[in-house]
């Protein structure tokens, strides 16, 4: 079989689980591969997702490894059903750089999300305008780009499908005020975006709290960063942090448990719902 030199984020969760599945379970990748009847190198590029697994030695695996958690099985066997599959954003793969295409991909298969935002509402609670403004202020040598832009937008827009899934995804965020007064847009671009945190922090599956500029631990924020938890409590929290040039993945425990620790740190320091949303009418009407 060839060697996949381009894996998909959901071939390279199923490498990962099934490693931490063959830890938890103590077998070694001699072992696995001998289960298998299997060299061990094969072995080796399957859990790197250089190569991919039937859905025969799947079963296999898992019940060497003693799973028998059957919606984990399932799991499994849907992220190697459809490992292959980069879902709708592929139709925009000549517009988004493999990073952002690998970030929608998570966001899509996530049923959590915990996003810090230190400068700009988060991506998905952006309006149309916000998000065009946002893209034109990102990119000015592509400013006056029409397609680029519009496509960017749209992008964004599809994204919101989450919301609408059988099983929504769930967000909570947490903003810094001074996002709220920052002048994104025009006017009437910002106060849209502020009206429209309103209206987004009435659905049940979102939370929106504001970080108050007094709050000391705003000196430990040294950008935005969000952690996307799965379905399946055996696969590891992912967590992203935004830079001015790239975005950086952790998924080593040790380092989702400190950016899980600085949010929990965060959301006890934020104000409560009631009175955030209190903060962002205030900022409403400071732009009246």
């Amino acid at each position: 079989m060839p060697v996949n030199r381009n894996p998909t984020v959901r071939q390279r969760r199923l490498g990962r689980l099934l490693k931490d599945l063959r830890h938890h379970a103590g077998k070694t990748l001699a072992q696995a591969a001998a289960e298998l009847q299997c060299a061990e190198s094969k072995m080796s590029r399957i859990e790197a997702a250089q190569s991919g697994i039937r859905p025969l030695d799947l079963r296999v695996l898992l019940d060497f490894y003693n799973v028998t958690d059957e919606a984990l099985r399932a799991r499994l066997q849907e992220l190697a059903r459809y490992g292959r599959e980069r879902g709708w954003w592929s139709q925009h793969e000549d517009s988004l750089t493999p990073l952002y295409a690998d970030y929608i991909a998570l966001e899509w298969d996530a049923s959590d999300l915990y996003v810090v935002e230190t400068s700009l509402i988060p991506g998905l609670l952006q309006t149309p305008e916000y998000t065009e403004a946002v893209i034109r202020l990102h990119n000015p040598h592509r400013a006056d780009d029409f397609d680029y832009v519009q496509e960017q937008v749209k992008v964004r827009g599809q994204r919101r499908q989450v919301f609408a899934r059988s099983a929504p995804l769930r967000l909570w965020a947490i903003l810094a005020e001074s996002a709220l007064r920052h002048g994104v847009g025009d006017h009437d671009v910002m106060q849209q975006q502020l009206d429209y945190l309103l209206t987004a922090a009435h659905e049940t599956n979102i939370q929106i709290q504001v970080l108050p500029t007094s709050a000391p631990i705003n000196a430990a924020l040294y950008g935005p960063f969000g952690i996307l938890a799965f379905p399946e409590p055996a696969e590891t929290d992912v967590v992203y942090a935004d830079s001015l040039m790239s975005t950086v993945y952790y998924e080593q425990p040790d380092q989702v448990e400190f950016f899980t620790t600085l949010f929990r740190r965060l959301n006890s320091e934020a104000l409560p719902v009631e009175e955030s949303m209190a903060r962002i009418r205030a900022a409403i009407q400071e732009k009246d």
